[in-house]
């Protein structure tokens, strides 16, 4: 019995929050990582050579769903759920020995991208021959136009916005000292103080600080709020206006885990089992992007209901 107590309490240690889980992470990908992560902590493996694995693995995925048949594309699904299982692995390995580093969050952040960028690539010229439906056209590089679309104008965007919101939800939770909530004025201030010789942590840093921004950028009723509340925050009503937040905050997570990786993941695998990816590259436009747009509205409404708050 000891040593099931202490699987499990080194399973809730190595989980951020139950307000930012989703249920088929805790149930499923995240105790399937968490196998990985007593191998490599038995191993001494730092969390980044996880994620280089998880890297590796996503672009093995891509390689086979470039294929129409069955067995490729199931060879696909579990190449691509094999590196979500890494990188559930990672993160849970940097909280539960300690090694956690910003170099470390933004290698995940770059895996996810890698992946998807990946398979983006392998998806559309798999489909550059096939027909359009309901045409008597094949998709030539007009597919490419769309996995653009998809890609870069909606995933990337949502993906990273969804990132950011849980960061922000777990600043307020655990406060000061437990988040990853990384600010690009800070990390620019590292850049520019960082020797020119050291030239792979200066461009570090500024392609960290630079994609920081971006989501700084689209959240200017967060960044006014955030800057009061730093303010305000030795005040004795902080923590009224913590609970306000988090009360805001914590029914829009399960939004931010839509737009991240599963429900994602699920229709990328649907579609390529039914040789029907394009259906993939629509649902991220039509379903996902209104999605995105009605989070980050709501998450702009609350944000100026709790600076109303400190300011009344």
């Amino acid at each position: 019995m000891g040593g099931e107590r202490s699987y499990k309490e080194l399973f809730r240690e190595s989980l951020k929050s139950t307000d930012t889980e989703e249920w088929l992470d805790i149930y499923f990908n995240r105790p399937v990582g968490f196998c990985i992560t007593l191998i490599g902590q038995r191993l001494n493996i730092h969390p980044n050579t996880i994620t280089l694995i998880s890297i590796v693995l996503g672009i093995l995925a891509a390689i086979m769903f470039y294929h129409h048949d069955i067995l490729h594309n199931l060879l696909g699904v579990l190449f691509l759920m094999t590196a979500n299982f890494c990188d559930s692995a990672d993160g849970q390995l940097a909280r539960i020995t300690g090694k956690k580093t910003l170099l470390g969050r933004a290698l995940d952040g770059f895996a996810g991208d890698v992946w998807f960028f990946c398979i983006y690539a392998s998806l559309c010229l798999r489909m550059m021959p096939q027909q359009i439906p309901f045409t008597d056209m094949s998709w030539g590089y007009s597919i490419w136009a769309l996995a653009f679309v998809a890609g870069i104008l909606c995933h990337t965007r949502q993906a990273s916005l969804g990132d950011y919101y849980r960061q922000i939800h777990l600043f307020f939770l655990f406060q000061k000292g437990n988040d990853e909530l990384n600010r690009s004025q800070h990390l620019f201030a590292t850049y520019r103080q960082l020797p020119r010789k050291e030239w792979f942590a200066r461009f570090f840093y500024l392609f960290y600080g630079r994609y920081c921004r971006s989501q700084e950028r689209r959240t200017p009723m967060f960044q006014h709020f955030f800057e009061a509340y730093l303010r305000y925050a030795d005040d004795h009503d902080a923590k009224v206006v913590r609970e306000l937040f988090l009360a805001g905050s914590r029914p829009l997570m399960k939004y931010t885990n839509i737009l991240t990786f599963n429900v994602r993941a699920i229709c990328l695998y649907i579609t390529c089992l039914a040789d029907q990816p394009w259906i993939y590259f629509v649902f991220e436009i039509l379903i996902l992007l209104p999605l995105y747009l009605y989070m980050l509205a709501r998450h702009e409404q609350l944000c100026v209901r709790c600076t109303a708050r400190m300011n009344g």
